[in-house]
């Protein structure tokens, strides 16, 4: 091949690679399907078990890694690609930020603790359980003086948990307590959220009892995991046995809708016995 043919061979080939190409769609074969999608509890891939119904039983109750099976002495490409991708779901859910619409699209009080960005809250615990003044007199106007309880959002370690439970859990709080006769007033969402933060705002609005939501630490089984945090009289250094915590919840945990009734419950007997924690036993 001389030095004219192969400049040709080049010329043909680059003008292969700016055609378009046709879109792959999920019926050709060229993508993969969505492995996060399988419920874990029905996904047993172990090859000839002794009593393979027996297992499915068990893991019927439980999305933990049972039953994955072996490819020689390594894990089969489904099981690896799903760790990965649920990895990948938790880290993002970490990183990224419940969207700034959140709190007026739900008619939300928005505050941020004394921490500027994600990063700064992930290294520093201590500044995401503070308010500095400015945000101090925001929670002040909102909450009033001394209510009876408080209902708070914070987005804590996971804004997926949030975005997919928050809503439909404080409605069926706010529903519960209305049926005892509780009013609850407006609810406040924080940014950049520790649990201790409802301890600041108890200490700021004087507030009887707080109720936190918040965004758990992501594990490799959802990352839309949330937690409510209940504190009789909360205040900067309480001890965390002071706390009552209802947690798992998401969908494939205890439902939004469930857990809110059970935490309004939960609220209702606190104020009538004036305590939470280990005190409430």
């Amino acid at each position: 091949m001389d030095r004219q043919e192969l400049k040709e061979m080049v010329a043909q080939l680059l003008l292969e690679m700016d055609k378009p190409q046709p879109a792959k769609t999920a019926g050709s074969g060229d993508v993969l399907p969505d492995l996060t999608a399988v419920d874990l509890r029905g996904e047993y891939l172990v090859e000839n078990p002794v009593n393979g119904e027996a297992f499915r039983r068990l893991k019927q109750k439980t999305s933990a890694r049972l039953g994955l099976g072996r490819a020689g002495s390594r894990y089969k490409t489904a099981s690896m690609l799903r760790f990965r991708a649920d990895h990948a779901a938790a880290q993002d859910s970490v990183f990224s930020l419940v969207p700034p619409s959140f709190a007026e699209e739900n008619g939300l009080v928005a505050v941020q603790t004394k921490c500027r960005d994600k990063e700064e809250y992930l290294t520093r615990p201590d500044l995401g359980r503070r308010f500095d003044e400015p945000q101090q007199a925001v929670i002040r106007e909102a909450c009033g003086k001394n209510p009876r309880a408080l209902l708070v959002i914070g987005d804590g370690l996971s804004s997926d948990a949030i975005l997919a439970n928050a809503m439909d859990c404080a409605k069926a709080i706010r529903q519960g307590l209305k049926t005892h006769g509780i009013e609850l007033g407006k609810t406040l969402y924080v940014q950049f959220a520790r649990v201790g933060a409802s301890d600041h705002i108890g200490e700021i609005t004087g507030a009887e009892l707080v109720c936190m939501l918040v965004g758990e630490r992501p594990g490799l089984t959802t990352s839309e995991s949330m937690s409510a945090y209940i504190t009789y009289m909360p205040r900067p250094g309480i001890a965390e046995s002071k706390r009552t915590v209802v947690s798992n919840i998401h969908r494939h945990g205890t439902l939004a809708l469930e857990a809110g009734a059970h935490i309004a419950e939960l609220m209702v007997t606190m104020l009538e016995k004036k305590a939470s924690g280990v005190d409430l036993r």
